[in-house]
């Protein structure tokens, strides 16, 4: 039996706003947490892709944790991203993330060195050997080059009582009714993706672990209220309103389209660091005219 865990449904990879010199923009964050929470989210993941871990350093990732610990107060679940292609540096921000006070964490299959199963499989446990809190895998070969098979992931959930969850980034839609086969009834799978939130939960997801939940949040939760309420055209219809908003978040790499879109909504300003670059005007244009055209349409 697992640790009983429970992040809510809807939960959003917060990004990290910057100023203008590219340092952390704490005002905006402040604003971006109370927009979130206010907006429908169960539960805010810090520091995960989204929010550019890439180009973070330990250091602004720990002061941004805590941050965001103290301006949430309680008021929803917070996830630290912990994952890295170093076993021992993963292993590091596990305990680290516990240290600062995480109620549970992301860690991500190793990316670029490309481990075997048998490799994931002996990263991961060296992560739950050292760390008691809930454990959330993240599965995503379109970033790491290599998928995590449902039989590692049952393996890894039966073993260790604090691996309670998966990320699943994954279209191969029959990897899920896999898990769910194969893993503890109460292991939890969340979508990884927007626009495949509700296939998934057709086939027992709980949720997503969002993007587009930074400017859709509400109308995201309802579209996850309504099919879990057995309120199935009602879902399709919010996903069929929400769908076209989904992809435009992802016409440029994560998060430069978010970025555009919480600015055009006056959250936080859209610089990111490079490698990321901003949307051209062009790309703006075409991302706008879709969010104005769903903002209009929310009521």
């Amino acid at each position: 039996m697992s640790i009983r865990y429970n992040a809510g449904e809807v939960i959003t990879a917060m990004v990290t706003p910057f100023n203008e010199d590219l340092s952390i923009d704490y005002p905006a964050l402040e604003k971006l947490i109370n927009h979130l929470i206010e907006t429908g989210s169960d539960a805010i993941l810090v520091a995960g892709t989204t929010g550019e871990t890439p180009t973070l350093s330990h250091e602004e990732e720990a002061e941004m944790f805590y941050f965001v610990k103290k301006i949430v107060n309680g008021r929803v679940k917070i996830i630290m991203g912990a994952g890295s292609n170093s076993t021992q540096t993963a292993v590091e921000s596990s305990m680290k993330a516990k240290e600062l006070g995480a109620d549970a964490i992301l860690t991500v299959v190793p990316y670029y060195n490309k481990p075997s199963q048998k490799g994931m499989y002996e990263h991961f446990s060296s992560i739950a050997k050292v760390v008691d809190i809930p454990i959330i895998l993240y599965n995503i070969p379109g970033r790491t080059g290599v998928n995590m098979q449902p039989a590692t992931i049952a393996k890894l959930a039966k073993e260790y009582k604090n691996i309670v969850a998966v990320k699943q980034s994954n279209s191969d839609l029959d990897l899920i009714s896999d898990i769910k086969s194969l893993c503890p009834e109460d292991f939890i799978v969340y979508s990884g993706d927007d626009s495949l939130t509700i296939p998934m939960m057709s086939l027992g997801a709980q949720g997503v672990i969002s993007v587009a939940s930074h400017v859709a949040g509400n109308d995201l939760k309802r579209m996850v209220k309504a099919f879990k309420s057995g309120k199935n055209e009602e879902a399709l219809k919010l996903h069929l309103k929400l769908y076209p908003l989904f992809r435009k978040l992802f016409m440029a790499p994560n998060p430069v389209p978010v970025k555009a879109a919480l600015s055009h909504i006056g959250i936080i300003k859209e610089y990111v660091r490079k490698p990321l670059v901003v949307l051209d005007n062009e790309e703006k244009k075409e991302l706008f005219e879709v969010l104005d055209k769903y903002s209009g349409a929310v009521k």
